[in-house]
């Protein structure tokens, strides 16, 4: 190795990377990669031979790396000299900014002591989550009912000049005002009045979710607006809940065997001109469809997940058996999948548009169902 050489084009190269030893085996001090300085210290072994350096880098310069390290590794054992090797981890660098957008741009100093100082005055209290960056938050809060809440805060490099990005596990879209003086406390404060709006609406499904059986979604998360509950063997009725207007009548649809669900539609016909918007969603759907339904502390669920005829599963993925034979004397449910796949086999069977007609794999009488719409999109 050149020593000369080697120094004058370390230097040159990179003036803010130097040796803080006689024998100049450590190098500490920065590199710059795309007007980015990277904070690295390079130990070399007494014979100044690059296979045995060790390299100690700081967590912006270990997150460019991630994944590059064997080649980094294969430079140090193949590169001629100290210069070349800082050269060639440069390259790599550029590389690994290219790749990951995110670490194009670091924050400067006070971007950092401006969230904290936030912080401070929101509180830590209300901090569940925040990254190394310092660039995502997750806040949690509380409904006027008790409930709560995850706010996520994704916050800009030019934060608070730059709007940030906010998500939230909301049945409506989360629409905040920011301006370059806004502050985390004030989209705190935005975030608690959208819990406040919805608060009438989550009432009315904790009111349903807690007195009857709910078949979907599996897991209601707060974004869910449709429960599919119980009514009886095979019987069931989706509603869609608007959350702006939480207790008036929701969109139903009756599902189950025709037998079962017409006198049902019926009266839910008949005395829709019964709704009462000062009452509760779920009283309202007893005196309607006149009827009770099944909850928790009268049934077990076991009654109503009634595994499909085919596949003997309850849940197939995330569908439940939710297509009925319309025999009473059979009344067999079946997944729309599973159906739709036994019926395409059956040499009788025929097919016009997307609804496909045959026999029931139980009682043989004719039966139909709608083509799965992932096969229609085929």
């Amino acid at each position: 190795m050149s020593m000369s050489f080697t120094e004058d084009s370390l230097c040159r190269d990179n003036p803010l990377l130097l040796p803080v030893n006689e024998q100049k085996t450590v190098y500490d001090g920065f590199i710059t990669v795309q007007d980015k300085d990277l904070r690295i210290k390079i130990i070399l072994p007494p014979d100044l031979q690059l296979k045995k350096a060790k390299l100690h880098c700081c967590w912006q310069l270990k997150h460019l790396l991630r994944g590059y390290e064997a080649i980094v590794k294969q430079r140090l054992q193949q590169s001629a000299d100290l210069s070349s090797f800082i050269l060639e981890l440069k390259t790599i660098l550029e590389v690994g900014l290219k790749s990951r957008p995110e670490c194009r741009s670091i924050p400067p100093p006070q971007y950092y002591s401006q969230i904290i100082s936030e912080m401070e005055t929101l509180g830590w209290d209300k901090m569940v989550y925040i990254d190394m960056e310092f660039q995502t938050l997750k806040l949690k809060a509380e409904d006027s009912s008790g409930r709560q809440h995850m706010f996520t805060v994704r916050l800009k490099a030019k934060h608070p000049a730059e709007a940030p990005e906010c998500s939230a596990d909301l049945p409506v879209p989360l629409s905040v005002t920011w301006t370059p003086q806004s502050t985390l406390e004030q989209l705190y404060s935005q975030f608690l009045l959208v819990l406040d709006s919805l608060t009438e609406f989550w009432d009315v499904l904790d009111e349903i979710d807690e007195k009857t059986w709910i078949l979907e979604p599996e897991n209601p998360s707060r974004s869910d607006t449709m429960r599919r509950i119980a009514i009886g063997n095979n019987v069931s009725i989706k509603v869609e809940v608007d959350p702006r207007h939480p207790k008036m009548l929701p969109e139903c649809c009756l599902l189950g065997a025709e037998h079962a669900v017409t006198p049902l539609r019926n009266k839910l016909n008949a005395n829709m001109h019964l709704w009462n918007p000062d009452s509760s969603v779920l009283h309202n759907l007893r005196d309607v469809l006149e009827i009770e339904f099944p909850s928790p502390a009268t049934h077990e669920k076991s009654s109503f997940s009634v595994e499909c005829g085919i596949c003997y599963s309850y849940r197939l993925e995330s569908a439940i058996p939710d297509q009925v034979c319309n025999d009473p004397r059979c009344g067999q449910p079946f997944h729309q999948a599973c159906l739709y796949e036994w019926l395409r086999a059956l040499p009788t069977c025929r097919q016009s548009f997307s609804i496909i007609f045959g026999e029931c794999p139980y009682c043989s009488k004719p039966i139909t169902v709608k083509m799965p719409s992932e096969v229609q999109k085929l």
